[in-house]
Formats: C-alpha cells, sequence, structure tokens
C-alpha cells in the first residue's frame, strides 16, 4: 500500500509549531516508514524552528507540490504559504502570525480537495490571535468544517489505542445538557461504529458514559439516560453496532483507562477532557470525525510560554503523524457514514 501523503500546518509561528515540526521530522526517522509529511506554511519560521531544536536549517526544502516529495531522512520538505514572518516575536500575541496560522489550513484543505495529500495534521493556532486577525472560528475545527463545506463533525480525543468521542464539547455545561439528544446520540454512534470498521474492528464494544451520576440510577438522579441515551445505544446495537450502556462515567472511564474499552462517548467537554488530560497530558491527539479526510491536531496549546527555548516536547505531534497515517487508507468509509448519519452539529467542537 502506498504511503499516504500528510499535510502538517505549522500553525502560529509565535508559538511552538515550528519547533515542534522540526523535532518530529528530524528526530523521528521512523515515522518516514509510515507516511510522507511536507510540512505547509512559513518556511523562514520552520528554519528558525530547526535552529531552535539544534539542527542545521538548511536541511528545509522547499516544494511547489506535496507529490514532489521524496521523503528523505534528515531533511524538511515544505509548500512555503505566503510571505515569511521575520519580524513576528516568539512567545507574543501577534494577529499577522493569527492569519497566517489560519492561511496554512486553508492551504492543506486545498491540497487535499486537490488530492495532493491524503490527511492534514495541525500544529497548535492561537484562537485569540486568530480572532485578533479578523477569524472568528472558536477554532481549527469550525475552520475546516468551512472549508470542506461540512455541517456534522464529532471531536475525538486519543492516546495509544483509547478514543474519546463527545457529544458535545465547548458549551456550557447548561447548554451541553440540553445538546445531548436522541438525534445527537444517535449521530454519534453512527460515526464511532463507523470508526471501529475504520479501524478494521467492527465488533469493537463502545461504552456510552451516562450523562447523570450513576447513570441516572434509574430516574433517581435526572432522566435523560433512560429516556435520550438508552434508546439510542438500543437503536445503534439494532443496526450493528456493539454500543454499551449507558454507564456511570466514574466506573467506564477509569475502567477505559485500565484498558477494558478501547472506544468511550461522552457527554460532555470536562467528562472526557478532565480525565484523559490528566492521564495522558500531551500524550494525545484531536482528531475530527465528520471531513471527507483524516485531521488529526495535537491536544495542547501554541505555548507562548516556553515558545523559542528548545523545550517543547514533539510527543503529541508524532503521535497525530502516526494516528493520521493509521487512519487514512479507511478513511473513505468513516466519511461517507459521516454522510448518511446526518448528524446535528455540536454547537462549538473545538480545538
Amino acid at each position: 500500500m502506498n504511503k499516504p501523503t500528510l499535510a502538517m500546518t505549522v500553525g502560529d509561528v509565535a508559538g511552538i509549531g515550528p519547533e515542534i515540526t522540526a523535532k518530529c521530522l528530524l528526530g523521528h526517522d521512523d515515522l518516514r516508514s509510515e507516511c510522507v509529511p511536507v510540512v505547509v506554511g512559513d518556511v523562514g519560521a520552520l528554519r528558525a524552528g530547526v535552529t531552535i531544536a539544534g539542527g542545521d536549517p538548511d536541511v528545509v526544502r522547499e516544494l511547489e507540490d506535496p507529490r514532489q516529495a521524496t521523503n528523505q531522512p534528515g531533511t524538511i520538505e515544505v509548500v512555503p504559504v505566503g510571505d515569511s514572518l521575520p519580524d513576528v516575536p516568539l512567545g507574543s500575541l501577534s494577529d499577522v502570525a493569527g492569519d497566517a496560522a489560519c492561511r496554512y489550513v486553508v492551504a492543506a484543505c486545498d491540497l487535499a480537495k486537490r488530492e495532493a495529500v491524503d490527511g492534514i495534521v495541525t500544529a497548535p493556532l492561537n484562537k485569540a490571535a486568530m480572532h485578533a486577525a479578523g477569524h472568528q472560528w472558536p477554532g481549527h475545527t469550525e475552520l475546516l468544517a468551512h472549508e470542506f463545506g461540512v455541517q456534522d463533525y464529532s471531536l475525538v480525543l486519543s492516546a495509544a489505542d483509547l478514543y474519546f468521542f463527545h457529544l458535545t464539547t465547548h458549551v456550557s455545561l447548561h447548554d451541553a445538557i440540553g445538546a445531548v439528544t436522541r438525534e445527537r446520540t444517535d449521530a454519534v454512534l453512527q460515526l464511532a461504529g463507523a470508526f471501529t470498521k475504520a479501524l478494521g474492528r467492527p465488533a469493537e464494544r463502545i461504552g456510552v458514559a451516562g450523562l447523570n451520576p450513576h447513570a441516572g440510577e434509574g430516574r433517581l438522579f435526572g432522566h435523560e439516560d433512560a429516556d435520550v441515551l438508552a434508546p439510542a445505544i438500543t437503536a445503534a446495537q439494532t443496526g450493528g453496532i456493539n454500543a454499551v450502556g449507558p454507564l456511570p462515567a466514574d466506573a467506564l472511564i477509569p475502567a477505559a483507562v485500565r484498558g477494558q474499552w478501547q472506544m468511550v462517548v461522552v457527554c460532555y467537554h470536562d467528562q472526557g477532557h478532565a480525565p484523559f488530560k490528566a492521564v495522558y497530558g500531551d500524550n494525545g491527539v484531536n482528531i475530527t470525525v465528520g471531513l471527507p479526510v483524516v485531521r488529526v491536531s495535537v491536544d495542547h496549546g501554541t505555548a507562548f510560554d516556553i515558545a523559542g527555548r528548545g523545550i517543547a516536547r514533539e510527543d503529541s505531534l508524532v503521535l497525530a503523524c502516526r494516528r493520521a497515517a493509521q487512519l487514512a487508507p479507511g478513511w473513505d468509509h468513516v466519511w461517507q457514514t459521516a454522510q448518511q448519519a446526518d448528524a446535528p452539529a455540536d454547537p462549538r467542537p473545538t480545538l
């Protein structure tokens, strides 16, 4: 099988994106046996990132098209977007850098539309910088969805062989409760089922966390688990998806961390993000399900406080590349199922 070509957007050049990109591509040659990584972004910033990482900036090579990539170890091949930004100071909020970070994402989407790449991997952008530049997206996800013209998508956190799907993300807890609907739950279970098939594990159990304490305990602590989640799980089972629950979140999530579940559906942001980040830190990634190509992101921010100091860790970016390379060959099935599911979009799923 041909190795998938991945467009790696360099993120906000005032942050750690260029540095961790350099460390990823110069310190992990084994990645090249899994994928063909091509950076999309600022050549000058990437050369500076190589220098910060202790490398020779001359290893950066410009390409006009990702299909020209040689994938040679010890080199970084880049499709440049716009002019270089030498005057952007590291560690400072910059509308210029925020604008550029958005343009890198748009360029990566254009490459995917032209089938010049098979997936997208994103280094972090800064939402405040992006907004200062006039791009009023809550985050990467909405920008990507806009560029691909999709309305329905879901956020999935992943580390090792564990995947957390989210019914809702960046909304208030009050609004999240109302957004856990039968329609949304049906759709996300369909997406989770398609995802397991893309991994070659169609019979994989999918544990669904209850919304309320003890999954409602027979409506003693809320009706949503019995009236919304349970019927959706039954319907998914009827359709051949091995969904289980709703299960008390305080039992399901620790069991998942211990390896007893690989697929979990959580109801709201902190139900998934808080335990996930407490356990995995920066060793997780964010996958967007619902786009026509696989997109995987680091699960951390621009880290302005350490930008330029040479101490930023590339672990999450390396994992993002591996996840994208793993998922790209079977992604068309996930995409087709996502279209069929007609899932209502999470009001503000970001990162």
